[in-house]
Order: structure tokens, then C-alpha cells, then sequence
């Protein structure tokens, strides 16, 4: 049992928890660089530029930006191949091709002149010159001297062109310390272990996880770009060999990524079994999802000569919703749809219910004064979809006094029908965003309750705000109430029950904190498990099973 408090206790307790720097905390803090500005100009800006053991310098945005650049640089060289794009805006490509390599001339330029201070070449006899023939050195100077050559040389150095490719390389800067980590974070661990920490987010993966991740969604864009420009006759008669090497490519990519989310899976506690773990982790719906992003292509392929599946082309924009798997937005409308299941499943019968009757009445009243457009019910269904809907394109209407009066009762039904959904969904969200709030206060007291943050607690808090998209101040809200109430609890604590009773003030406070417990233990309970237990062991009364079921909101007061 925890030993009572002191108000002195207490007092130095909250006022440290005051001093949180709750920006810092959510690492929203802006982290300021240690380099001293009585440095050499030199070793000030290699700390400033190209240092990486130097928290809060500017080499994180340097590569991050080189990379944008490099791979703007890689999407133009694709579409110079294609006289249609290239022909109406050569300026343009020359006008980007010029800042490109100014700034890749810019960035050679600091590296050879920072050589002696990089840990790679201070030590060798002439840095500058070590930093000339290592092979990123090589790959940057290969990158911008096709331009030069051709720019300055009066012979035909359109060949040398093609070596702009080589720009692509320099990628490499930013992927291959990223490997290094990945393989310093997985030493000792299996194939199959590692390719779990690639694919799926986990403490191993690093960065090299974050640039697969990044990898597969640029794919998926592309891919789903080439689907919408490929219904475009005119785009798809100049680039259609360029779409199907495309989506070959595509396809490709995401097929491995599946196989190796499939065999990776079981590494994961939760998809144990060689079968049935990848089988359950198969049919899950992020993985499910991956499936039907590569089912057409190989339908297409395997089955064109037996039947015309070209319609399937267009089910290939499934692939955008790959980029669902890392949003949070996503999986909390999952858990809101199954939860709120029963009660949408009852109104979509309703609706479905009313459907069918309007189209049957419109047919009925309508059918013998215009046959052509109420030929039939199944055709009178798309009438009916309108004008409950309340959309009333009008290319459908009733002429007859007796149809115009029931499409008036039909719509007026329809704004309320249609509305149940949009409402059920608005409140399961809202009351999913309260629970996951209330569950993070409750967990915020558990973390302040011995008056300091330890790193674990650090990092929860760090995912649950982001995955809650809370903001520094919203967080710094939720731990000043937290504050207030561990403040309140304690001092009620220490006081007797009827002294207060004696205070209203004291006794509504009291209450809140009693209730709030009540909805702490509602949240970390499994759903019924709480009323069948009472149910069984017959230990409340049916006040106070109604009272249990007030605070959870299955009971109106």
C-alpha cells in the first residue's frame, strides 16, 4: 500500500511536475545545435552542414533535401525520354537540368573544401585528395560532368547525357548509413527476423524501414498516376509501352513486398504458426489490401485468352489505399464501423426496406404514364436512390399528381433515412476520440504520479500523442488537468468521509474522482465482462448495475 503523502510532499511533487517541458517532451522542441561560434570558419561550418553526430544541425534538411532534389532530377530524365512532354517544355527541363547541377557543383564544392574535417579523411595524409577518389566523391563529380563537357567542349557530347543517371547514386548517401544502422540494430538475429524489421514497424527496423516504407508509397502514387493518364486516349497511344513497363515494374515491387510480409509475419507474437499465423496475417485487412493491389495484373496475364478481363485495369487503384496501412485515421475508423456494426446494419436494412418500397410505388404510379423511363422496379431502383438521397438530377420524375405526392413523402424520408449513417458515424468518432483521451489521462496520471517521467513513459506518451494528432498545448491541457485532480484526490484522501459531506464543494469533487475511477476501470475491462461477472456472483443491486450502465452510455439517466 502506498505510504500517505505529506502536503509538503505533495507540494514539491507538483511544483516538478510544473517544470515539464511538455514541447521537449513530444520532441516538438526545436533541439539547438552546441557548436561554438569561436570555432574556425572551416570546423564551424562542417558542424553547421555535414556533421552527423551533432543533434539539431542543419544535416539532417541537407541530405533530406539533396535527396528531393536527386529524385526531381531521376523523374525528368524519364520524362525527357518522351517527346510529347519533352518537346513543348525543353526550356524548362534545361532551365531545372542548370539549378540541378549548380547546386550538386555547390555541394562537391563544401565536401572538398570540409574534406580535413570529416572522420572518413582526416587522418589520411591529404584529406582533399582521399576525398576525391572515394567513391561518393566520384559518383557526385560523374553526376555534373556531362554538363560541363558539353557546356565548354565543341564536339557532340550528347552520349554523355546518359551519365546524368548517375545522379540517382548519390542516394546512396542517405541510404547507406541507414543500412549500417539496420545491420547494427539486427546483429545476431535471423533473415527472417530482419526482414520483419524491414516491413513491418518495429525497434529494429531504423531508418532503412522509414525509407522502405517511403520506397513503396512513391510506387504506389506512380502507379495509381499511370492508371488515371492511361484512360486518357491521346497520353495512352504516345506512352503506352511506358505504362506497361511501369506497372510491370510496380507490380513487381509490390509482389516481393507481400511475399515478404507473408513470411516475415510469423515472427510476430500474435501470427505464431507457420500456417495459420500467416494465414490469419493473409487475411488481415492491410494485407488483404496488398493482395487485390496485385490480383488484376496476374488475372489479366493469366487469363486474357479465355475471357476479356482489360476491365479489371481499373480496380488497380486499389493501390492507394496501401497508403492507409500507416494511418491512424484508418484503423480508427475499423474500430468504429465494427463497433458500431449491429446499430448501422439495422439502419442499412431500413434504408434498403424503403428502397425497395419507393421503387415499387414509383413503378406502380408511374408505369403506365411513362413506360420508357419506369419500364420496370429494378429500373425505377435508380430513381428512387436519387430522390432519397436528395441528389434529384431530375432526368427521372414523376408526372402524375399521385407519384409527385409520394416522391415528396419519399425524399422527406430519405433526408432523415440517409442521415442515421452519417450521424452514427460522427458520434462513434466523437465518443472513440473521448475514450482515447480519457484513456491517456488515465495514463498520464499513472506516469505523474511519482512526480517524474522515466524514458519509457516518455516515449508512450511521444506515440499516443501523435497518433492522437495532439498538439504541445493540448497535451500541456491534459497534464495541468491531471495535476488538478491528482492535487484533489489528495487532499480528499486525507480527509474523513464526513467531514466532506459537510462541504458540498468537497463532496462534488469527491464524487467526479469516484467516477472517474469507475470509467478508468470501464475503459481497461473487455466489453461485458464487468455485468456478467456482477451477473454471476450476484453482488449489485440493480441500482447499482444501473448506475454502471449510466456511466458507460448504454442507459439514459
Amino acid at each position: 500500500m502506498e505510504a500517505q503523502q505529506t502536503p509538503a510532499q505533495s507540494k514539491i511533487r507538483t511544483q516538478y511536475i510544473q517544470n515539464i517541458d511538455v514541447a521537449e517532451l513530444l520532441g516538438h522542441a526545436p533541439k539547438k545545435a552546441d557548436i561554438s561560434r569561436d570555432l574556425p570558419t572551416r570546423k564551424w561550418l562542417y558542424s553547421w552542414l555535414l556533421d552527423p553526430n551533432i543533434p539539431g544541425n542543419m544535416q539532417k534538411s541537407f541530405d533530406k533535401w539533396l535527396g528531393i532534389l536527386i529524385v526531381a532530377n531521376l523523374f525528368s530524365l524519364v520524362f525527357e525520354q518522351v517527346p510529347a512532354i519533352f518537346e513543348p517544355n525543353k526550356h524548362l527541363f534545361h532551365y531545372f537540368d542548370v539549378f540541378s547541377v549548380v547546386v550538386f557543383t555547390i555541394e562537391y564544392a563544401l565536401r572538398f573544401y570540409l574534406a580535413p574535417e570529416d572522420e572518413e579523411f582526416k587522418r589520411k595524409n591529404s584529406p582533399r585528395s582521399a576525398f576525391v577518389f572515394s567513391p561518393f566523391a566520384i559518383i557526385d563529380f560523374l553526376a555534373v560532368a556531362p554538363f560541363y563537357l558539353q557546356a565548354f567542349l565543341p564536339v557532340d557530347l550528347r552520349v554523355l547525357r546518359a551519365l546524368r543517371l548517375l545522379r540517382i547514386l548519390k542516394l546512396f548517401r542517405i541510404i547507406v548509413p541507414a543500412y549500417q544502422e539496420f545491420i547494427q540494430l539486427n546483429q545476431g538475429r535471423t533473415f527472417r527476423q530482419r526482414v520483419h524489421a524491414l516491413v513491418f514497424p518495429s525497434k529494429f527496423g531504423g531508418k532503412l524501414h522509414d525509407l522502405f516504407d517511403t520506397f513503396i508509397a512513391i510506387w504506389v502514387l506512380l502507379s495509381v498516376a499511370s492508371v488515371i493518364l492511361e484512360s486518357v486516349d491521346s497520353i495512352h497511344y504516345i506512352l503506352n509501352l511506358q505504362f506497361i513497363v511501369l506497372d510491370s515494374i510496380a507490380v513487381a515491387i509490390f509482389t516481393l513486398e507481400y511475399c515478404m510480409r507473408i513470411y516475415s509475419c510469423v515472427e510476430d507474437p500474435k501470427y505464431e504458426g507457420a500456417f495459420l499465423g500467416r494465414f490469419k496475417q493473409a487475411k488481415s485487412p492491410s494485407t488483404f489490401i496488398d493482395f487485390l493491389a496485385i490480383l488484376p495484373f496476374y488475372l489479366e496475364v493469366l487469363l486474357h485468352h479465355v475471357i476479356d478481363l482489360r476491365f479489371l485495369r481499373i480496380f488497380r487503384l486499389t493501390r492507394l489505399l496501401k497508403l492507409t496501412r500507416n494511418s491512424d485515421a484508418t484503423a480508427v475508423l475499423f474500430r468504429v464501423i465494427a463497433r458500431e456494426w449491429p446499430v448501422m446494419s439495422a439502419a442499412s436494412f431500413i434504408m434498403g426496406l424503403l428502397l425497395i418500397l419507393a421503387a415499387s410505388m414509383g413503378y406502380l404510379l408511374e408505369h403506365e404514364a411513362q413506360p420508357e423511363k419506369f419500364e420496370n422496379i429494378p429500373q425505377s431502383i435508380y430513381w428512387a436512390v436519387i430522390t432519397l438521397a436528395s441528389v434529384g438530377y431530375g432526368d427521372i420524375s414523376p408526372v402524375t399528381p399521385w407519384g409527385r405526392a409520394m416522391t415528396a413523402v419519399v425524399a422527406l424520408l430519405g433526408i432523415g433515412i440517409f442521415a442515421i449513417p452519417a450521424a452514427l458515424l460522427a458520434s462513434a468518432f466523437s465518443d472513440e476520440l473521448i475514450k482515447d483521451r480519457e484513456s491517456l489521462k488515465a495514463n498520464l496520471f499513472a506516469i505523474l504520479k511519482d512526480g517524474k517521467i522515466e524514458a519509457k513513459e516518455t516515449q508512450f506518451i511521444r506515440e499516443e500523442a501523435k497518433r492522437l494528432h495532439l498538439s504541445v498545448a493540448e497535451i500541456n491541457a491534459l497534464i495541468e488537468q491531471v495535476i488538478k485532480d491528482k492535487e484533489i484526490e489528495d487532499n480528499l484522501k486525507a480527509l474523513p468521509l464526513h467531514l466532506i459531506a459537510q462541504r458540498p464543494a468537497h463532496a462534488i469533487e469527491y464524487f467526479k474522482t469516484c467516477i472517474s475511477e469507475i470509467r478508468q476501470i470501464e475503459m481497461h475491462m473487455a466489453p461485458g465482462e464487468f455485468e456478467n461477472t456482477a451477473k454471476e456472483l450476484d453482488r449489485l443491486t440493480d441500482s447499482e448495475m444501473q448506475l454502471w450502465r449510466q456511466i458507460q452510455g448504454k442507459t439514459s439517466p
